[in-house]
């Protein structure tokens, strides 16, 4: 692996598989690995029934909780070489443009501007591609309660919306995957794939690559 990737981000859609993804590149490499925890979010159930009522509080909570973690996380033991997130703190605003009206998404920014400072900048970022059928076939398949209601729509405005940011993304090396059939849970030849393709990354350098198997 090329040694300057020492910050590793794996990013996508929900149900795309970036946290399974992230795990196993952690266990891999005996990495720190730091998890978005949806579970502790206590507005999360109710803004998937009634999401103008709490998107804002839903949103407000994972913004605090990620910078904490990534702050955690850059404060962690510096002789460990690799650390690995499931999620870039970036991409909160992406929920946020699509939850929150105006009013809602300028008090968002001006909480943002103020706790997101000196966030440690990614050396690569993973991000997963997968169509919205799939996403939901994923999302029904690992069962996980808050999650069930989640429609299609905004399945479809979510991934477009990730397309568009990562369209424009320049603020690390990207290496793009269309996830829709690598299976990085067990599939030994589609993780091995992945690694290799670590070796051919330039750093530095903002890099676009699709990946299939």
């Amino acid at each position: 692996m090329n040694k300057s990737f020492g910050y590793i981000v794996v990013e996508g859609p929900i149900g795309v598989g970036k946290t399974t993804l992230a795990k196993r590149l952690a266990s891999h490499y005996g990495s720190d690995l730091v998890l978005e925890d949806a579970a502790e979010n206590p507005f999360l159930p109710q803004f998937y029934k009634n999401p103008k009522d709490a998107a804002l509080a839903a949103q407000l909570f994972f913004l605090f909780q990620r910078v904490a973690q990534i702050k955690s996380l850059s404060q962690s033991d510096l002789f460990n070489p690799i650390r690995v997130a499931d999620f870039l703190l970036e991409k909160d605003r992406l929920f946020a443009e699509l939850t929150l009206n105006d009013d809602e998404l300028k008090l968002y920014d001006q909480v943002y501007a103020n706790i997101a400072v000196e966030i440690p900048r990614p050396d690569l970022v993973i991000y997963l591609q997968a169509p919205v059928e799939i996403l939901q076939q994923r999302i029904k398949k690992r069962a996980i309660d808050h999650e069930q209601g989640i429609d299609y729509g905004y399945l479809e405005r979510l991934s477009e919306a990730y397309i568009r940011f990562f369209y424009q993304y320049t603020n690390a090396p990207l290496l793009i995957v269309n996830a829709a059939e690598v299976n990085f849970a067990e599939g030994e030849d589609d993780f091995a794939m992945l690694l290799s393709e670590f070796k051919n990354l330039p750093a530095g350098v903002t890099y676009f690559n699709q990946m299939t198997n």
